[in-house]
């Protein structure tokens, strides 16, 4: 797929990027060159690969799902900014 001149412009203004008349050719050559490597990319069966997470194999570290009653709700208010009456304070954002 090839992209012109005024696709560029369009793209650009869309794009909200201010892009002058003597270098919309060369971001309309960028442009097809990556709708090119898309079409590449397209090409490839990947019907078989399984998705992953990371490049590396990896598993995610996992913790016990333990329901527990906290107990310290002093130790958590501390890092507050505000706290009161044994709550977070929040300034009122709606009127």
């Amino acid at each position: 797929m090839s992209i012109d001149i005024d696709t560029a412009r369009r793209v650009a203004h869309l794009a909200r990027i201010a892009v002058a008349e003597d270098d919309l050719p060369a971001l309309a050559g960028q442009l097809s060159g990556i709708l090119t490597f898309m079409e590449q990319l397209n090409e490839v069966d990947v019907s078989d690969v399984e998705p992953m997470t990371s490049v590396t194999p990896m598993r995610l570290k996992r913790r016990e799902d333990v329901v527990t009653d906290g107990g310290y709700p002093e130790k958590i208010l501390a890092n507050a900014p505000d706290a009161r009456e044994g709550f977070f304070a929040v300034p009122k954002v709606v009127e």
